[in-house]
């Protein structure tokens, strides 16, 4: 979330109009596919291609009394860069980055759009309250698994397979895809949505509040100067 919101203000920043200061529409939702983007290649690819292989451990549930092949999340980086080298934790980073960027653009466009309509309907406020923000978090959250889930079913399956000698990243998923159209039908690349959706749109109403809570509190403390002695405080 750090590296998520610091990258989208940066990239705001750097699309603003000069002139006026304001970031249009299309820009911000370039902004969120740089977040987006960000976040994939430096935090999530990794994470995910662990969190998948420990949740995928079938084995030891089918005997309790073998044990399984990954201990933990810090054992599992072990044996992946051990066995399989450090690309591995890069599997699918294509996917992801494409999940991650269209996921932010929408979820910090519809933020954005949002909050706007918010005060436009009660010009009275200077700022929206809490409530407020967590329920168009809640909203704008639920925008980017809806609008990719085909790529994160893709993506889960090729991160939990083992890789095939002689194949490209692209042909296993375009061999998955296959795979998944031919066997379970359409229903197969919107799997898991329902769950997804009450993960991330919940997690993002509490960021948001968080978020504008904690930004506001910081844009308010700013340094005075002590004509006396010019010290800062």
């Amino acid at each position: 979330m750090a590296i998520r919101f610091a990258s989208f203000e940066t990239y705001k920043g750097w699309l603003a109009d000069k002139s006026t200061g304001k970031t249009s529409v299309g820009n911000i939702f370039i902004a969120g596919l740089g977040a987006g983007t960000t976040e994939a290649i430096l935090v999530v690819n990794p994470m995910e291609v662990v969190k998948i292989r420990l949740q995928a451990q079938q084995h030891s549930l089918a005997d309790p009394m073998e044990a399984p092949r990954y201990r933990n999340a810090g054992h599992a980086v072990y044996t992946i860069v051990r066995e399989e080298g450090v690309s591995t934790l890069y599997r699918g980073v294509s996917l992801t980055a494409l999940r991650q960027a269209t996921n932010q653009g929408a979820n910090f466009t519809a933020y954005q759009e949002i909050k706007k309509f918010a005060h436009r309907m009660q010009p009275e406020l200077t700022e929206l309250p809490s409530y407020q923000h967590m329920i168009i978090g809640l909203i704008s959250g639920a925008m980017g698994p809806f609008s990719n889930a085909p790529i994160d079913t893709i993506k889960t399956r090729l991160q939990k397979a083992t890789a095939i000698p002689g194949q490209s990243a692209v042909q296993r998923i375009m061999a998955i895809a296959s795979d998944m159209w031919k066997q379970e039908g359409v229903r197969s690349f919107y799997k898991g949505i329902t769950p997804r959706v009450l993960r991330v749109a919940p997690g993002q109403a509490i960021v948001f509040a968080v978020y504008e809570r904690v930004s506001g509190i910081i844009e308010r403390i700013t340094p005075t100067v002590r004509e006396d002695d010019g010290y800062s405080e």
